[in-house]
């Protein structure tokens, strides 16, 4: 190398370990320098592979099952395979509560969020705990039908079943990827390629996505395999410096206010950034609206210009901070809380969970952006109680849809605010303690539901008595879910239907006390003429007298789940199909006189329609 080459090498050398000495001190940048300049190794110490099963499941979005048994829930992850290598639907596996995409074509589903990470793909999650905490080099996941759901494993620093939780909660991603779908339902064991972690895990998170599954993707076990020491040979690695990164100090940073400025003789001189702000306020916000939000906060630093812009509250009508859930804090919230006095629509799903946010970040936060909030998704916030209830009751006079969607550890008592808030349209209570007083005070103020989710709400002691003042009080209901709803008879059913006439989807899967014998499906096909979604999951009684009727009665019909009766024909299926040409999806999975070559028939009949007929073998 010629000297002047030398020299340019060692000038841009000394640059950046005077970056690297402001970021750390003194003594670590010199052991930095020493680490690359004789190639030395940490040697650790060599460590036995630890293999283990899920000790305990800890968390979960959703699933199949209900909350009083084990059949389809996430609860079986726990402990050794229950099926692999066995494929197909079994009653032992776990299983989210929905897959494809048919639920986001019902009327029901709340509009997406602008601003959503492309990389964010996932729906559900399941969280599971370990007996021992190790540095993991393998996760293995068993799926035993339709596999390829999983899109991200992560692993947490904290340590479920210690005494001693860390106050820093970290998370780190172990693996991610896109949606998949596998060429064939059959069994398979998931093991990813892994990234090393700096500390030990025995917690792991799995989220799923089954926007591109046939049928419910069905997972058996999970294994964690780890070493409790750190691996050996761990190479130091000096930080990766950008070039465009080493100006001598931050307050380089150009201003870029202006495509000219006015010099010491009046003269304009151009400072070069492209006329930029010479473009209408509204174009440039309209840019800046496609950008994330963490992209939209880095802008945010670069200039006074792109500041004003960036911190517009026109830029933050609608936020969802449920893809940054493992980084949002209370400190993450106060930083935005200026910027969000005109929010409308906020999405803070699974966010806030072990100790992230407090009642007092929350609470200050919704003070002074709740006014204009329509919109407010908060499903598996954990960190809620009876407080933030009550705030919500107190600053959100506007709200009009309210998703607490398994926010099981909250008190039956907090339910009772939501009566304060009697614009709601929209409320989903899935998988959550509310008791009966507090659904009835709600349904006697909130007299605009167009939307009401009860499935799997255990603690709700007469449905009957539910349906009734539905009847009552919510006669423009556009939909409800009543998913595993035990104790609904034909009586309640009748007077559901007979008083919310709007309805357009009715699930009533896995509500055991209906039967047909009683007219009541007919009744319901009878008096629901705008009825587009009808779920009778796993009820025995459903014949072809009810099919019937829904023909003749239910022309917009899409969606049916008939899954698990033994008195339905091809013949009345058929007309079912020939009278409702809308359906796209039938669900006749173990309905006994429907075997695969009827299937088979109806499906060249009518191609447009997903029919559904799950295996076990």
């Amino acid at each position: 190398l010629s000297f002047p080459m030398l020299t340019l090498l060692s000038m841009f050398y000394y640059i950046c370990l005077r970056r690297r000495s402001r970021s750390g001190t003194r003594g670590e940048a010199l052991t930095s320098r020493r680490a690359v300049e004789s190639g030395q190794r940490a040697a650790m110490p060599v460590s036995v592979e630890v293999e283990q099963y899920t000790k305990e499941v800890l968390d979960f979005s959703s699933h199949y099952g209900s909350e009083n048994s084990m059949s389809y829930t996430m609860w079986n992850l726990a402990g050794a395979p229950n099926v692999y290598p066995s494929s197909g639907d079994f009653t032992q596996t776990a299983v989210f509560r929905a897959y494809g995409t048919w639920w986001e074509q019902c009327a029901s589903a709340p509009r997406p969020f602008r601003r959503t990470p492309k990389g964010f793909y996932s729906q559900d999650y399941v969280e599971l705990g370990f007996e021992e905490p190790v540095y993991p080099t393998a996760v293995e996941v068993f799926e035993t039908y339709y596999p390829g759901a999983i899109v991200q494993i992560l692993a947490c620093s904290y340590n479920p079943f210690s005494q001693n939780p860390p106050t820093d909660v970290r998370w780190e991603v172990l693996w991610s990827g896109e949606p998949t779908k596998a060429l064939t339902p059959q069994a398979r064991q998931f093991s990813p390629k892994i990234k090393h972690i700096s500390f030990p895990t025995n917690l792991l998170r799995l989220e799923v996505n089954s926007s591109l599954m046939d049928y419910y993707t069905e997972l058996d076990a999970v294994i964690l395999r780890g070493v409790k020491e750190k691996p050996m040979l761990a190479l130091y690695k000096m930080p990766i410096i950008d070039i465009n990164d080493l100006s001598d100090s931050e307050e380089e940073l150009c201003d870029l206010g202006g495509p000219f400025r006015q010099g010491a003789e009046g003269k304009t001189q151009k400072t070069g950034n492209g006329y930029f702000d010479r473009l209408p306020y509204e174009l440039i916000q309209l840019i800046l609206s496609h950008l994330t939000l963490p992209d939209l906060c880095r802008l945010a630093q670069s200039c006074k210009l792109l500041h004003q812009h960036c911190c517009d509250p026109l830029q933050y009508t609608q936020l969802s901070l449920q893809p940054y859930w493992a980084r949002l804090s209370d400190a993450s919230l106060g930083h935005l809380q200026s910027r969000c006095t005109l929010l409308q629509r906020l999405n803070l799903s699974w966010t806030g969970n072990r100790g992230a946010l407090t009642l007092t970040g929350f609470s200050s936060f919704m003070k002074a952006c709740g006014l204009s909030l329509v919109c407010l998704e908060m499903s598996c916030c954990h960190f809620l109680n009876e407080a933030c209830l009550e705030v919500i009751s107190q600053t959100c006079p506007r709200l009009q849809e309210l998703n607490l969607s398994s926010c099981d550890r909250l008190h039956p008592q907090a339910f009772t605010h939501i009566s304060k808030l009697t614009r709601l349209r929209r409320l989903v209570l899935y998988r959550t303690k509310i008791e009966q007083t507090a659904i009835l005070s709600i349904l006697t103020f909130c007299m605009e539901l167009r939307h009401l989710n009860l499935g799997s709400c255990v603690r709700i002691e007469d449905y009957d008595v539910v349906a009734s003042m539905l009847a009552a009080r919510c006669r423009s209901l556009c939909s409800l879910d009543l998913w595993r709803c035990r104790n609904l008879t034909d009586r309640g059913l009748a007077e559901l239907v007979s008083g919310c006439r709007m309805l357009e989807e009715l699930d009533l899967g896995w509500c055991p006390t209906l039967q047909s014998s009683t007219g009541c499906f007919q009744h319901l096909a009878r008096s629901l003429p705008r009825l587009r979604k009808l779920f009778l999951t796993a009820n025995r009684t459903v014949c072809d007298s009810d099919i019937e009727e829904l023909a003749a009665g239910c022309p917009s019909l899409q969606h049916l789940d008939i899954l698990g009766t033994r008195l339905v024909s091809s013949a009345s299926l058929k007309k079912l199909l020939q009278s409702c040409p809308r359906i796209v999806l039938l669900d006749v999975s173990f309905c006994s006189q429907i075997d695969v070559r009827v299937v088979q028939e109806l499906s060249g009949l009518f191609p447009n329609v997903a029919i559904k007929k799950s295996f076990t073998h």
